[in-house]
């Protein structure tokens, strides 16, 4: 029988894609100091998603426009590029971000140090319930939900229609391994280089994206539940495996250099490929590269997985921290940009309208969602269709430097997937010690 549950996030709401911008922090700006020069505060932001680097540019821009005494240096580090790691260099070295951004409990404490309550703002107090459950600790809220988010399988639907597959026949691993054949056999005619690709390369994708999907069942799907968790037992590792093995044999090859540009701009945007294991958060890339198909070409498909056919992984992918440690004028507006952006009538306009998010907090009942991928993700969460996003509660790197490591090692034939178990197992086992 199916599972139908809705883990963890308010079913109204549910997210795109997060991603910010990409500047260097101006010169001088020595943001954990004096916060600027007279009457001038400069806030330095450090964040790790690149998809709306432009949008994101232009609204700092707007708020500069309108707060004159405050300048905003925005720094990205994201795609493939390792943010965890970059951050924590950022912070040993000295150059530590006014905002920056945390995944969940297991950030939580290693910056715990760092990290202000944000319970003051208007922003923590209209976040959707179940929203700051990863955030929460000793009676402090300590981040700010960027958006929710959800994901699955992205399909050209000209490609499918052409192929004469129904994507809504695909239910089960074996539908879908039976779609995955009958690309392949007409890649031809179909003008597409392979089925599928898997940026293998992208940590990210594999290590939180794929293996969540079937993590989330053997924690309940709850990231605290994972977070406090002494092991990891893959339940599902064997149907993990066999998704990994799919998408790496019917991918554009070799997969293990293909990075995240080439597999949404390169391949699936131009219609190069049939499906990309990917969410929300592609959508402005697609927009960009091919209005057309962003507009009416791209369906979403649920990842297969036993019991829980038919539904997709949803949740908060990353949360807003403000460094305590600096000046007092900067923490406050600092503060006061967050809420501005989650809560003025312009900084919401540009939340849904141009970031394309749908938002993790109250007061977007007038706010339309803003693309169709948005969309379908939204109608899987209001009918409860959902798997938990526990990948957050995970030892700090363990999903990206530990696993999706192994599952690489796997991929170039290095080791078993027997080893990816005992290896990151073991991983985890030593890091919750």
């Amino acid at each position: 029988m199916r599972k139908k549950k809705l883990y963890g996030v308010a079913s109204a709401l549910l997210a795109s894609s997060i991603a910010l911008a990409g500047c260097s922090f101006g010169a001088g700006s020595d943001s954990g100091s004096d916060g600027g020069s007279g009457d001038q505060v400069t806030v330095d932001i450090f964040q790790f998603k690149v998809e709306f680097k432009e949008q994101f540019e232009a609204l700092t821009k707007k708020y500069e426009e309108e707060n004159p005494n405050v300048n905003i240096n925005v720094k990205t580090v994201g795609g493939g590029n390792d943010y965890g790691s970059s951050l924590k260099t950022s912070f040993s070295s000295g150059e530590e971000p006014d905002i920056f951004n945390i995944g969940g409990p297991s950030d939580v404490e290693t910056y715990e140090k760092y990290l202000a309550d944000m319970s003051d703002t208007k922003a923590a107090k209209t976040a959707l319930e179940g929203t700051l459950t990863s955030v929460k600790k000793n009676g402090e809220t300590l981040g700010l939900p960027f958006n929710q988010e959800g994901y699955g399988i992205l399909y050209n639907k000209k490609i499918f229609e052409e192929a004469g597959i129904n994507p809504d026949d695909i239910k089960t691993h074996e539908d879908l391994v039976k779609a995955t054949e009958t690309l392949e056999s007409k890649k031809e005619e179909l003008g597409i280089q392979a089925p599928f690709a898997l940026p293998a390369k992208e940590t990210w994708v594999i290590g939180n994206h794929l293996a969540n999907t079937f993590l989330a069942d053997e924690f309940n799907h709850d990231v605290m539940e994972a977070y406090k968790a002494d092991t990891v037992k893959f339940a599902m590792g064997d149907q993990m495996k066999r998704f990994l093995d799919l998408q790496n044999e019917y991918s554009v090859q070799p997969t293990l250099s293909l990075d995240y540009s080439q597999q949404v701009e390169e391949l699936f945007s131009l219609g190069k490929v049939a499906m990309i294991q990917q969410g929300n958060w592609v959508y402005n890339t697609i927009l960009q590269m091919d209005e057309e198909m962003a507009k009416n070409n791209v369906g979403l498909m649920p990842i297969p997985v036993e019991g829980y056919e038919g539904s997709i992984p949803v949740g908060v992918p990353m949360y807003w921290a403000v460094n305590k440690q600096s000046e007092d004028k900067v923490v406050k507006e600092s503060k006061e940009f967050l809420d501005w952006m989650y809560t003025s009538e312009k900084g919401k306009k540009f939340v849904t309208e141009e970031f394309k998010f749908i938002p993790a907090y109250k007061g977007y009942e007038d706010q339309k969602i803003a693309d169709p991928i948005s969309k379908e993700i939204y109608e899987y969460a209001a009918a409860g269709d959902t798997l938990g996003w526990v990948f957050l509660g995970a030892p700090t790197n363990w999903t990206e430097g530990s696993l999706a490591v192994n599952m690489q090692k796997y991929l170039s034939g290095d080791i078993t997937w027997e080893q990816v178990e005992e290896n990151a197992r073991k991983d985890w086992e030593e890091s919750r010690q």
